[in-house]
């Protein structure tokens, strides 16, 4: 699949690295896996314009590491950067690297950056010590990539890490906007429907590789997509497994067990608790805060200290992940795939519901059409609400049905239901008010 979007992302790379020139920049470009960091670096930097260095750091031997970083980079540069000796340390060659940028502009870029906690953890501390030197003298603008977001928390965001406030950019990689998605499924099926855009949505939730091996392998229909996912050479089955591991380390199963209760619909602190039999809490503050991987919600308008909040998967590949791939480990190991493809096709039109109601949320995010959003329900997570939408310059306030079946809307429940929102919140009642319904014809 070709380079699709990125356009704002880009253009804030190379601010920072024409903002390089007259003082060192270090930024961190954090995200989740295969959401294109990689490919959004090459298109950035890689464009003729100064000089630019790759590194990629992975698992091994320190000394090996260095001679294939080593070669890497003459490789790159050629003759340009003069590396004398072999570095048997990695401070040792990106010292000598940093060295070319005293006298002119240069693009470095270290991928993979947390993998260095596994090769020489004494690294982050060499490195923080190399940039404080260089910083206000070299014309360089270091770049720092990486995957696992709980340790590159540690690393650049912890209070007690070496590199704590060294880094003058942060640029957090989200999935494709909705918007894009759909331009994207367009490109390869133009006579696409909305029900394969949310079908491509509730699968992927716009992550770059995701949606790239579905577009590249002609799946734009869910058939396809889920004969593509559910086959014994897929990449899918064991991706999110192969994620989660990395970031979860030895206590992954206790994590997976809570996903999958989530997944599987049970949202409230008490359902999971009693799903799984065991206390949740501490695993439900790492998932939320430390992993970002679940969002606590309240009803929109609630105070913070509310207990009466509900948890969701955001990332919509692992939701998927884990309500169909993990939970259904035992027929993957048989080789059932087809067996698999008609339970997940028999389910799907009712999984898809919640991503419906998040592309709409998406969708109204890039539109810039609200101040505020989100969902409403009762104490009792009754007379739920499926998006609550205020834009407080126009004193409005719409209250949205999300249906993939238009015809199960019910004019007269959404207005009962209303009726309770603003008898919990009479502030709300002097707004404009408008009431409907949002389905795939709106997408």
């Amino acid at each position: 699949m070709k380079f699709y979007g990125r356009e704002k992302e880009i253009e804030l790379l190379r601010g920072e690295r024409d903002r390089s020139r007259t003082l060192a920049r270090l930024t961190v470009i954090t995200g989740r896996r295969r959401v294109g960091k990689t490919e959004l670096i090459e298109k950035a930097f890689n464009d003729g314009t100064g000089d630019y260095v790759y590194l990629l750091l992975r698992r091994q031997n320190e000394k090996t590491l260095c001679a294939e970083l080593q070669a890497s980079v003459v490789n790159q540069v050629g003759g340009k950067i003069p590396l004398l000796g072999r570095a048997e340390h990695l401070i040792e060659l990106v010292e000598a690297v940093f060295a070319f940028a005293a006298d002119r502009p240069l693009t470095v870029v270290i991928d993979e950056f947390q993998e260095m906690s596994y090769v020489n953890s004494a690294f982050y501390g060499q490195l923080q010590g190399l940039w404080d030197r260089v910083q206000r003298t070299h014309k360089l603008n270091l770049v720092v990539s990486g995957s696992v977001i709980r340790m590159m928390n540690e690393i650049f965001f912890d209070h007690s890490a070496a590199l704590y406030g060294r880094n003058t950019a942060h640029l957090k990689l989200k999935p494709f906007p909705v918007s894009l998605l759909k331009t994207i499924l367009k490109d390869y099926s133009p006579r696409c429907t909305n029900a394969d855009l949310l079908d491509l949505w509730t699968i992927t939730g716009g992550v770059a590789r995701y949606v790239a091996m579905l577009m590249d392998a002609g799946a734009v229909k869910r058939k396809k997509m889920l004969s593509f996912i559910f086959s014994p050479l897929s990449p899918f089955v064991e991706e999110g497994r192969s994620i989660l591991v990395q970031e979860f380390g030895s206590e992954y199963t206790n994590y997976f067990s809570v996903l999958a209760a989530i997944a599987s619909g049970h949202t409230r602190h008490a359902e999971i608790e009693q799903d799984l039999g065991v206390q949740v809490t501490p695993y439900l503050a790492n998932l939320e805060k430390n992993y970002n991987m679940i969002r606590k919600t309240l009803p929109i308008f609630d105070p913070p200290k509310t207990k009466n909040a509900a948890y969701r998967i955001e990332d919509m590949f692992f939701r998927f992940w884990f309500r169909f791939v993990f939970r259904n480990m035992d027929l993957i190991e048989l080789g059932r795939y087809e067996q698999l493809c008609e339970i997940v096709a028999r389910d799907f039109d009712s999984f898809s519901g919640f991503a419906l109601e998040r592309y709409f949320y998406w969708k109204f995010v890039e539109d810039s059409s609200y101040t505020r959003m989100g969902a409403w329900w009762n104490r009792k997570g009754e007379e739920e609400i499926d998006l609550v939408c205020e834009d407080e310059l126009a004193g409005t306030i719409d209250f949205y049905e999300i249906k993939r079946d238009i015809s199960r809307y019910n004019s007269s429940v959404l207005e009962s239901k209303t009726a309770a929102f603003f008898k919990k919140h009479p502030q709300k009642d002097h707004l404009k008010v408008t009431r409907g319904v949002l389905s795939l014809t709106d997408m």
